[in-house]
């Protein structure tokens, strides 16, 4: 006989469950020891009638105890049994399902304590939905973090939505809460039912560690497996291994998908993910760029954000596709020996009410202070680096990119904000450190421990920051006081360099230093020489729409500045559409212009990009001293009248060099003498002034000689044509 005390411990037990607020629904519901016998549990709110169907045979009837609790004794019986539940409803339907509440924890006592101390770097194996088999039973566990909720409950395709179905247990004093629902599998949706501690309105949630989730407009997560797409890039990864960037050939076509190229025929709609593994990366190979940079791919409810206001830190966007079609496009790069880098964005996050914003009802995952917690700029929410959990959900979606999708590097968005509290707020709208200073000391501790962990877990691949100030040491090892980037994007040579190209021939002699005080810092870090989206979009026009002149002066100015770009010393990135030269600026809802090719100058500066990354890819002096001095020495940097520059680059052993002479007026200047390092013939490599590319076709006939007649500093110089509005590359043979 049941004592009155336990009894009304079931009681107080059942009215928690009833409202909502019960902690741990397993120790009501389910199969449970009970005098001398057992007793099945169940919570059917809505149902008619229960039976316990045991494995073993038999049916049970359950008799109703009150609010939706079904209870069925078995007497002289004491081992634990899997049995099903048949539930009918008023109008004859009735339905067979496995107990979710007769499984034990698919979460161990390790994943929780890493979890808790925010150092699982895998995570993402944990948290989130699972499918898998528990207990010999196929289903999907379900895990999320939400320490201050009352209670949590898991709805979806397979309980009508409704979040009295499936209360979640809290995993001790972890803030996790977890269950393992039989007979879902891939291709449900779902969401979390959050109610708050503090009381107020239940909160649906996505997960924050979805691997897929619905098109948006639609917000719901989709159980997903990881495991089942089966990778053919061994060789790839393998090889990537040992690269190192710093010293070998690295030039970025930097892409939005959506709105690289669209099937006219279905409505001017984006490409898939399926096809473009097969029509970028037959683009991108013939056009020889070593890398794709995709604009963030990471789920995203606002495509006007272009991806930068992430809400799905673990899913490829629905828009384009399935996941493992996403993976089978990284395949498809890899196979055409490109490597695919993904923006990444841990600065900020929409205040989207589906997503992480107030996750539990509290600042979760932000900050609950304004002044630290919301983004001015961009009406968005900062993490708070400084809470462990946060810190891990982010070392767990870097690392998860490079292992679940393997690619082969992230650029990190909006480093500079940050690095500083005070990023674009004014005095009294921030937050001091604790020594009363500007720099964010759990955000800069964070980028040091992702890069790092990236470094050792993941060799050869790479990590880029946009950052725009002075911070000392961004691409140095942390052990040397830096922030252990392998790049950092050099935005004041973005900036001098347009201007320069913006100014009329006949005052850049005025402007000479924008291009020559980049080599002041060039080698004070490793750099990447981006001509990025920023830069053709919000009304500052396309590249070409930014050059100096006439439609010929533009034409030839775009093809100098690409000239000039890729000899300098950095590695390159181009925004797509930079190589059709683009006419107008880009718009995220359009193709690009590709008709313009049927242009022959368009189609000349797509030639001319082609080439500049073949003659890039095969000569050594272009990459392997990119942050080095002793790659680089100037011949002519003061012929400012004449708006002429020329220097050397040189291969790391010494043996090659090239030189890049720039006549950026628009004028020919024959026979002007350049310095070169010796005598004897010198290959015209490129002339970016060549008709092939729509130019005027003045140069050196493919060739200069050069004499033994010291010239700026060198021991040997030559005499030659330097066209207008060009540069031109020269290699001894």
């Amino acid at each position: 006989m049941r004592r009155p005390a336990a009894h009304a411990q079931v009681e107080e037990q059942i009215q928690r469950l009833v409202d909502l607020a019960h902690p741990d629904p397993h120790s009501l519901l389910g199969i449970h020891p009970d005098g001398d016998g057992v007793v099945v549990r169940c919570y059917r709110p809505d149902a008619e009638a229960v039976t316990v169907l045991p494995d073993f045979g038999g049916r049970i009837s359950a008799r109703h105890r009150r609010g939706g609790v079904f209870e069925a004794r078995l007497n002289n019986r004491r081992d634990l049994f899997g049995y099903l539940l048949e539930v009918r409803y008023p109008g004859g339907g009735t339905f067979a399902l496995r107990d979710p509440y007769s499984f034990p924890p698919t979460l161990g006592e390790l994943d929780s304590h890493l979890a808790s101390e925010g150092r699982h770097e895998r995570l993402w194996e944990r948290l989130g939905a699972h499918p898998k088999h528990h207990q010999g039973t196929a289903g999907t566990s379900f895990a999320v973090w939400a320490p201050t909720a009352r209670s949590v409950s898991l709805v979806g395709d397979f309980n009508s939505w409704d979040g009295r179905l499936h209360p979640m247990r809290a995993i001790g004093s972890t803030g996790i809460w977890e269950l393992f629902v039989p007979e879902v599998g891939p291709g449900t949706r779902y969401k979390f039912e959050v109610r708050p501690g503090s009381g107020g309105p239940r909160l649906l949630k996505a997960d924050p560690y979805a691997f897929r989730t619905e098109p948006p407009p639609a917000t719901a997560s989709v159980v997903h497996d990881l495991t089942r797409y089966r990778w053919h890039d061994a060789e790839w990864m393998s090889a990537r291994a040992s690269l190192d960037l710093r010293r070998r050939p690295f030039s970025i076509y930097e892409v939005h998908l959506g709105s690289w190229r669209r099937v006219v025929e279905e409505g001017h709609r984006p490409l898939t993910w399926a096809e473009a593994a097969e029509e970028l990366a037959d683009y991108v190979a013939d056009l020889g760029f070593t890398h794709v940079e995709l604009l963030p791919v990471a789920e995203h409810p606002f495509g006007g954000s272009w991806g930068y206001q992430v809400t799905g830190y673990f899913a490829p966007t629905a828009r384009y596709g399935h996941p493992d079609e996403f993976r089978a496009l990284v395949d498809a790069l890899h196979a055409r020996g490109i490597g695919v880098i993904l923006d990444w964005v841990p600065a900020h996050f929409p205040t989207d009410a589906h997503a992480l914003a107030r996750f539990d009802g509290t600042a979760l995952y932000e900050h609950e202070d304004p002044r630290q917690g919301a983004h001015p700029d961009w009406g968005t929410l900062v993490f708070n680096y400084g809470r462990n959990e946060v810190r891990n959900f982010l070392l767990a979606s870097a690392l998860f990119w490079f292992d679940e999708y393997h690619v082969d590097g992230l650029r990190v968005d909006a480093v500079a904000s940050m690095l500083y509290r005070d990023y674009s707020r004014a005095p009294g709208e921030w937050v001091p450190n604790r020594y009363g200073g500007r720099e964010n000391e759990e955000a800069i501790a964070f980028l040091k421990e992702v890069n790092e962990r990236v470094r050792a877990l993941h060799p050869g691949a790479v990590m880029i920051a946009e950052e725009s100030t002075a911070f000392p040491k961004v691409t140095y090892p942390a052990s040397e006081g830096g922030l252990s980037f392998g790049f950092k994007w050099s935005l004041g040579w973005m900036h001098d360099t347009l201007g320069y190209f913006q100014t009329d021939p006949l005052y850049r002699k005025w402007h000479h230093g924008s291009l020559t005080f980049g080599l002041m810092y060039i080698f004070s870090e490793q750099f990447l020489l981006p001509l990025s989206h920023d830069e053709v979009v919000h009304g500052k026009g396309s590249l070409l729409g930014k050059m100096a002149g006439d439609d010929w002066q533009k034409f030839a100015n775009l093809r100098a500045l690409y000239g000039w770009m890729w000899a300098h010393p950095g590695k390159k990135l181009l925004f797509m559409g930079g190589e059709l030269a683009q006419r107008g600026e880009w718009n995220h809802d359009r193709s690009l212009d590709w008709h313009l090719l049927d242009s022959g100058l368009h189609a000349g500066v797509r030639q001319l990009v082609r080439d500049l990354n073949r003659q890039y890819r095969g000569e050594s002096a272009l990459f392997e001293l990119d942050g080095d001095r002793a790659g680089f020495q100037w011949l002519q940097v003061d012929a400012a009248d004449a708006n002429v520059l020329a220097f050397l680059r040189r291969s790391a052993d010494g043996t090659r060099h090239l030189a890049c002479i720039a006549n950026l007026s628009p004028v020919v200047r024959p026979r002007h003498r350049v310095g070169l390092p010796r005598a004897g013939e010198y290959a015209e490599l490129l002339n970016t002034d060549a008709a092939a590319y729509g130019g005027s076709g003045v140069g050196n006939h493919g060739r200069v000689q050069a004499e033994a007649v010291p010239w700026d500093g060198q021991p040997a110089s030559a005499e030659m044509t330097l066209p207008p509005l060009g540069v031109v590359w020269l290699a001894a043979r």
